[in-house]
């Protein structure tokens, strides 16, 4: 007797989401970087969505492995650049070295925006306004922006809305077996590996 699996990236867009949408309330310059921020990025945002990506494994979704793995570590990575210099454990990344780490995630999700092509328009927003997020976060840190920074903010916010706004649409959607919230169609047609044995 098999058992269904529940599915978790609703979780794990949660703690994107909403970490996202704090962290880039203080990118937009309204409010320092504070506990809360880096406790949302330490639990919610870093290992929520590290133990997603493992569920996601479990599920055979390699999509969501690496994506909600790499930004689950994504936020882990980013509070220990915070939190290590005020412990005195690591000097502090100069600004330019941090848009070299920024614009790598950007890279990165750039090919994640490519894959979720075969997926629903929402989440198509997702990866595609997390791109433009990163890209425009190094520019800050390349530039010393703070027009740019302010931009990246509010944009970040957007980008965090849209990840809480899919996550709900697919419970609600779930819950009440018809369409509550759309999250429109794909772009591209995705083939499974079976099918392109197949072929």
């Amino acid at each position: 007797m098999s058992t269904k699996l529940a599915n978790p990236a609703p979780l794990g867009l949660m703690g994107f989401g909403m970490t996202t949408i704090l962290l880039n309330i203080h990118n937009a310059g309204f409010f320092p970087i504070d506990s809360m921020i880096l406790a949302m990025g330490i639990f919610y945002g870093g290992l929520g969505q590290v133990l997603v990506g493992m569920m996601c494994f479990k599920r055979g979704d390699t999509f969501g492995t690496t994506a909600f793995t790499s930004y689950g570590l994504f936020w882990l990575t980013l509070v220990g650049l915070i939190v290590m210099p005020e412990m005195g454990l690591a000097a502090a990344s100069p600004h330019s070295f941090m848009g070299w780490y920024l614009a790598l995630w950007g890279i990165f999700t750039g090919f994640m925006f490519v894959g979720s092509l075969c997926y629903p328009l929402a989440k198509q927003v997702i990866f595609g306004s997390l791109t433009v997020l990163f890209f425009l976060l190094a520019a800050r840190d390349f530039t010393g922006s703070t027009v740019i920074g302010t931009i990246a903010g509010i944009e970040g916010i957007f980008c965090g809305a849209s990840a809480i706004y899919f996550a709900m649409a697919q419970v609600l959607n779930n819950e009440y077996g018809r369409v509550v919230l759309p999250v429109g169609p794909a772009r591209v047609q995705r083939v499974t590996a079976a099918e392109q044995v197949a072929a």
